[in-house]
């Protein structure tokens, strides 16, 4: 393997240490959220405010030029498991 290609994969590894310390930190308050929902009486599901997020990624999406619709599959989970930790 060329060493171009080992120093690009290291800088792909870092990448991913720190989309990994970015989500758990998106968990926790996701947590925090579904708390207060809770204590609130509010439901864990805010679909108004998943599809207004999706818009708002998707859009951002194609300022960047990445495939909105990629994009919006990888926040799909990312959100799902987000309701999924205010749940708990």
């Amino acid at each position: 393997m060329s060493e171009r290609i080992a120093v690009l994969r290291q800088k792909i590894d870092e990448i991913d240490e720190k989309i990994l310390l970015l989500l758990k930190e998106r968990f926790e308050v996701a947590k925090e959220v579904g708390m207060e929902k809770r204590r609130l009486g509010m439901p864990l599901k805010d679909l108004k405010r998943e599809n207004e997020k999706y818009q708002q990624i998707m859009e951002k999406a194609l300022k960047l030029k990445l495939d909105p619709e990629a994009i919006r599959e990888v926040f799909r989970k990312i959100i799902d498991v987000s309701v999924h930790a205010q749940e708990v």
